[in-house]
């Protein structure tokens, strides 16, 4: 039928108005003669189908037409041209030119003799988006069936598969699931028209292994492939097919998995649409594989699955989301509050809170707010009256038919207490360093004075009636050299002496000294471990410790009562560490000292081991033994604790690193008041002009010959001065410019043969890298005395290297 024709032909044909009308339409419009030959088909029919006008005109459209419809349809159209009446509808399946299969619904309307037309009308509406849409509802509604009906992994990812050749072609379809343990892919799922199911196995570069590795879906059609190919992303394992598409199988938390479709023959099988719909679908999959697993998990451990609920340390309870009313508590739960079950379920969650926050109209429970998965802290009230913060984490689940939330609660307050004692912990140690700075300087000038109070009583007679003054300012001399060592013992900056020593020692050599300390209305117990370890540390420093805490004890208990010591191995873990962050997990000797005196309030414990802090009266104490030990165990490596109540008493447990050496003897050296005389040179390099002329006067009243110098600058051009032979440098460690470690270094380099004595304010690190750098070396703590120094300075020229 030609669109040509003179108008008598046909008003069909000859209307272009007619025609341009069809042409907009979005339906297939068809006129076929009663030979079921096309004469007309509109634009719509030649843009969806891909045919032209003249491949169809003429023509029957039997070879379009699927198959197994064809009869169906020629019994439509057989009904259509006997009944002029009545349109006829039905359904079919035509294929474009492409070779892809269209889902149409059409409607035969007899027009044989119609001017105009005089032929059968069909018009044909493509419903492959609607079908395609519904059987995509249908797939997804069959998966949460078998999610929700089959128990069984294997039969569930069946039944899916199932489901999914509904809607993409699904021949070739598998499941790997990876295990964490063993990073390996198993196949939970398989099925393939060429390759056998393939063994548990790792696989870096397959095109499932790159699914998984990026997480994200992907199509990959051959030309693709070849792109990640060359990258290095991707390699060949198995059969090879043109179209290939995977998806991930994520779980909120992780990626367990992939599902892949593949095609071995077309490449245009599986397109963008595909891609999205059977990444939704792998969503479904991986829930209900990871649903599985948690079932099949709780069926093997519901007995102890009901234990961990009922107990667990952590507070939990199950409550109503539409009336707020407890359904389940755990026994923490009840401990924690102090209601019994009973009790619980007569509540709602509105009765923890303080009565002062409660309001009957507020339904927290069912707050916009309050997402599936919840976190946060509010404040709750036990059955006594306590009020205390918790943090809450809670999850919305269905129970018994029942919109509910699983809680699990935390009481904060002890961590919000550790909190707090780590900020004090910071702000001790910036006061720390201020006092270490303080002492430092004040030492020099305890040198200064100590040091020309030795030289003034050196030289008057026993009778001048101004000795006794002299020794009143060398006694005051003393008192505020022992304060200073306090100050430098709190900012971890004296100068120790560690050794291996063992705790039990110090303990009964204390235990001798204490009971004259405490006094006889005062009990001492000791216990301490036979199989102790060893430690590292300063034994004088362990014994001023041990002394501190039993004066403080002591100062608790007026009215007399009982102090007991105790050592013991121990082992510190991760559980501890939860709750002291600062601790390091690993193996430690426990000192404990207990008292039964007056006890402490949580807010004497904040400030105990501050310096200065003191709750004695005024000019009863100084406020730095606490902060003395406090400042020796942390240079020690060590933690300190205390564990008081008002009233009842106070516990330190002090945690010192356990070393693997054998210890020492512990012992004191004997101390000789014989000054030894020498004639030999010593370079004196001391910043400080009143130190260092003390000391000036310290070694020549011994008989040596003093170089002196301010700086290591002017030290070593002294040196380059000096003609003979320099026996001994003696340095101040921390000078401006050049440490006395640096000078060391420096003048080494002209291969001097010299011995070293370095004096120190505090600086126990650089005290430490000196005499491990150089064993002959001394380190004198400031301020020091004659004796001291002389002794020292032969001390370490006898023992000098020899050339």
């Amino acid at each position: 039928m030609s669109l040509d024709t003179s108008p008598e032909e046909g008003l069909l044909a000859s209307s272009t108005t007619l025609k341009a009308l069809l042409d907009f339409s979005g339906d297939l419009l068809a006129v076929f003669q009663a030979d079921r030959t096309l004469s007309y088909v509109n634009e719509a029919f030649t843009r969806v189908l891909g045919y032209s006008s003249a491949e169809l005109l003429g023509n029957t459209m039997d070879s379009i037409h699927h198959p197994l419809e064809l009869r169906a349809v020629l019994q439509k159209f057989s009904q259509a041209q006997s009944d002029r009446k009545q349109n006829t509808p039905g359904r079919c399946r035509l294929r474009s030119k492409e070779g892809l299969w269209l889902a149409f619904d059409f409607e035969v309307s007899n027009h044989l003799h119609t001017p105009g037309i005089e032929g059968v009308l069909v018009s044909f509406r493509n419903v492959n988006d609607l079908r395609r849409l519904q059987a995509e509802r249908q797939v997804i509604s069959d998966v949460v069936h078998a999610l929700n009906h089959t128990s069984n992994l294997d039969q569930l990812l069946s039944q899916i598969h199932q489901a999914l050749k509904k809607v993409v072609y699904a021949e070739n379809c598998f499941v790997a699931l990876r295990e964490p343990a063993t990073e390996m892919f198993h196949f939970a799922f398989y099925v393939d028209q060429f390759d056998p199911p393939p063994p548990p196995q790792k696989i870096a570069r397959t095109c499932m292994a790159y699914v998984f590795r990026t997480g994200e879906a992907q199509l990959i059609p051959q030309k693709e492939f070849d792109r990640l190919a060359a990258e290095g992303e991707v390699e060949l394992v198995g059969s090879a097919s043109p179209a290939w598409l995977g998806v991930p199988l994520k779980t909120p938390t992780e990626t367990i998995g992939v599902l892949v479709v593949q095609h071995y023959q077309n490449e245009n099988a599986y397109d963008q649409r595909d891609l999205e719909f059977i990444d939704s679908v792998g969503g479904h999959i991986a829930l209900a594989i990871e649903r599985r697993r948690s079932e099949e998990a709780l069926r093997k451990s519901e007995s102890m699955f009901r234990l961990l609920f009922s107990r667990t340390p952590l507070p939990k309870w199950v409550f109503d989301m539409e009336t707020g009313k407890f359904l389940l508590v755990n026994e923490a739960a009840t401990k924690q509050y102090g209601y019994t079950e009973e009790e619980f379920r007569r509540m709602t969650v509105l009765d923890l809170r303080p009565a002062s926050e409660r309001n009957a109209g507020d339904d927290i429970w069912r707050h916009p707010s309050l997402s599936v998965f919840h976190q946060g802290q509010w404040r709750h009230q036990s059955k006594d009256g306590r009020v205390f913060k918790v943090e809450l984490a809670t999850h919305e689940l269905e129970y018994g038919g029942r919109r509910v939330r699983l809680v699990i609660a935390q009481d904060i307050s002890e961590r919000q207490l550790l909190e707090e004692q780590l900020r004090q912990a910071q702000k001790m140690e910036a006061v720390g360093r201020l006092a270490g700075g303080v002492a430092h300087d004040f030492n020099n000038l305890l040198m200064v004075i100590k040091g020309h109070t030795e030289l003034l009583l050196g030289s008057i007679q026993p009778e001048d009636p101004s000795r006794r003054k002299i020794e009143q300012i060398d006694r005051s001399a003393d008192r505020a050299t022992s304060l200073t060592r306090q100050l430098l013992a709190f900012s971890r900056m004296q100068v120790l002496q560690p050794r291996s020593i063992n705790l039990n020692s110090i303990v009964d050599e204390m235990g001798k000294l204490i009971p004259r300390l405490i006094g006889e209305d005062i009990e001492l117990a000791i216990h301490t471990s036979p199989d102790l370890g060893t430690i590292r540390a300063d034994a004088s420093q362990m014994e001023q410790i041990i002394m501190n805490l039993a004066v403080n004890a002591r100062d608790a208990m007026p009215k007399g009562g009982k102090l007991i010591i105790e050592t013991s191995n121990t082992e510190l873990d991760g559980t501890y560490r939860s709750s002291h962050p600062v601790v390091k997990p690993g193996r430690y000797i426990l000192l404990a000292v207990s008292d039964t005196g007056i006890g402490m309030d949580v807010e004497t414990q904040a400030h105990i081991f501050e310096p200065f802090f003191t709750t004695k009266e005024q000019g009863k104490g100084t406020g730095l033994g606490l902060s003395t030990v406090y400042g020796v165990v942390k240079q020690s490596g060590g933690f300190i604790w205390v564990y008081s109540e008002k009233g009842k008493g106070a516990t330190f447990k002090i945690y010192l690193p356990r070393v693997d050496e054998a210890a020492d003897e512990v012992g004191h050296a004997h101390t000789s008041t014989q000054v030894m005389r020498g004639t030999e040179t010593v370079l004196l390099a001391e910043d400080e002009q009143d130190v260092r002329e003390v000391a000036r006067e310290f070694l020549e009243s011994a008989g040596y010959t003093v170089i002196l110098a301010a700086n290591g600058e002017e030290a070593i051009a002294r040196v380059e001065e000096q003609s003979g032979q320099i026996d001994l440098l003696v340095t101040d460690m921390i000078m401006p410019g050049m440490t006395g470690l640096e000078l060391v270094r420096r003048l080494r380099q002209h291969r001097l043969d010299f011995g070293v004595i370095y004096m120190s304010g505090y600086s126990e690190q650089a005290a430490a890298e000196a005499t491990k750098a150089d064993q002959t070396a001394i380190v004198l703590t400031k301020p020091f005395s004659r004796i001291a120094i002389l002794r020292a300075v032969r001390e370490v020229l006898q023992n000098k290297p020899k050339k």
